[in-house]
């Protein structure tokens, strides 16, 4: 089959397009053809090096595409039927896992980060990661879901616990994780405020339900939260970019507020000024993707159009390159998918 793997960490330039050997299908497991591949900013970090990634290496976490054939303990699936395949390895067998917390899991890990992912023709995966989808979705649509409405969807409601009438702040109105944010915060019937670095962002931030938005290379974000919330700040922050926004979302917050977080994209290094996080009752929470109950809860909202995914853009899977130069210019707005 055909594949990209790299072979050396670095640049783009180390994305190969190449033949690779078919995957050999075990007896418990469904061959898929992939027919779609989205980008996550996880692909980039781990093209540069990340512990863990043994080389070559394949990446690409998000996938859609067709079964081509099923292992022979199997039952229940069949030759050509449409699946997303969920974007995580586990064990299955540990107490974390029969608890239905995968992520939670020692051997946890995204596919495309420790174990090889979807940027090729053919995937062999365990049978509880492949999941039926409608035909209301195409496979562009389908593989641009599960990484980044799991990831908000456990930040939000499985960490957060969001309520009705709350007011969330989404960092980063144009990114996956953001955009999938926005528009669970509302199925909430949440106030929404969401930042981005231009107007024509903003607009289809807004276009998603976003009530407020915020230019954050125009205006200080803290000080607009304010004006918009009489000053009293928001309830919860959905904070992704890290280093470069962490301190006006700490200064966002209303007393007894939640931050939660998921990622570093500008930078881990942050500072937390300890009496204000004592003295103002805040709740700083962590967040790592979310489990396989919690993946079935937000696509069951997908599924029915209540949360709907944005795709930016399409490539070819041999211009997998172009794809990942275009993703670290910041210039989309939604999913970066690749076609085999």
């Amino acid at each position: 089959m055909k594949a990209v793997r790299i072979h050396q960490f670095g640049g783009p330039e180390v994305l190969t397009y190449e033949d690779v050997p078919d995957p050999e299908l075990r007896k418990d497991q469904v061959l898929v053809r992939v027919r779609a591949c989205a980008l996550n900013h996880l692909d980039l970090w781990v093209r540069k090096g990340l512990p863990g990634v043994k080389l070559p290496h394949i990446l690409g976490s998000d996938i859609a595409g067709e079964i081509a054939e099923v292992g022979e303990y199997l039952s229940g699936f069949k030759q050509g039927q449409r699946v997303l395949v969920a974007p995580m390895h586990f064990c299955g067998h540990c107490a974390k896992c029969v608890a239905g917390l995968q992520n939670q899991c020692r051997e946890f890990t995204v596919l495309g980060n420790a174990v090889d992912g979807g940027n090729c023709e053919l995937i062999a995966v365990p049978a509880a990661n492949v999941i039926l989808i409608p035909d209301s979705l195409d496979f562009n649509q389908a593989a641009s879901v599960p990484l980044v409405f799991l990831t908000a969807w456990h930040m939000l409601v499985g960490r957060a616990r969001v309520r009705s009438g709350q007011t969330v702040l989404v960092l980063g109105a144009s990114s996956g994780v953001g955009i999938a944010a926005i528009q669970i915060a509302k199925l909430f019937h949440c106030r929404v405020i969401t930042t981005a670095g231009d107007e024509t962002k903003l607009e289809k931030a807004q276009a998603l339900g976003a009530d407020h938005g915020i230019n954050h290379y125009k205006q200080k974000i803290s000080d607009e939260v304010r004006k918009i919330t009489n000053k009293e700040g928001v309830d919860i922050v959905v904070e992704h970019v890290g280093a470069a926004t962490w301190d006006e979302s700490m200064k966002s917050l209303k007393s007894s507020g939640t931050l939660v977080t998921c990622g570093a994209t500008t930078g881990s290094g942050v500072g937390i000024e300890l009496r204000h996080l004592f003295a103002r009752q805040l709740s700083l929470l962590g967040s790592y993707m979310g489990t396989m109950g919690e993946l079935y809860e937000v696509l069951g909202h997908v599924f029915a159009g209540r949360l709907k995914p944005v795709v930016d853009r399409t490539f070819p899977l041999k211009e997998l390159r172009a794809a990942h130069e275009h993703l670290e210019k910041s210039q989309m707005f939604g999913k970066v998918v690749v076609n085999p």
